[in-house]
């Protein structure tokens, strides 16, 4: 079974120039691969999103949703959900 779903993995083939200068996957295969490799976490809100960010040691103390989610290792999936990948 699969670790990401296709949403997920469509998202970061999608998106991924936002946080890398170039295409680091081409297809799904790969984009799970990679996701895998990072261990990048999937998460269901924006609080989820903050309380990762608080416990990897960053200070989101003060900032405000929409400034945590511009972050280039933040990728909304679209449904709710996010796609933190830390490379």
């Amino acid at each position: 079974m699969r670790e990401y779903d296709d949403a997920v993995l469509e998202c970061f083939l999608d998106k991924q120039l936002q946080l890398f200068p170039e295409a680091v996957a081409e297809t799904l295969d790969e984009a799970e691969d990679f996701l895998e490799e990072c261990m990048a976490v999937v998460v269901d809100s924006v609080d989820d999103v903050i309380e990762y960010f608080d416990e990897a040691g960053m200070d989101v103390d003060g900032a405000v949703d929409d400034e945590i989610l511009e972050a280039d290792e933040v990728f909304d999936i679209g449904d709710g959900r996010y796609l933190i990948v830390e490379a």
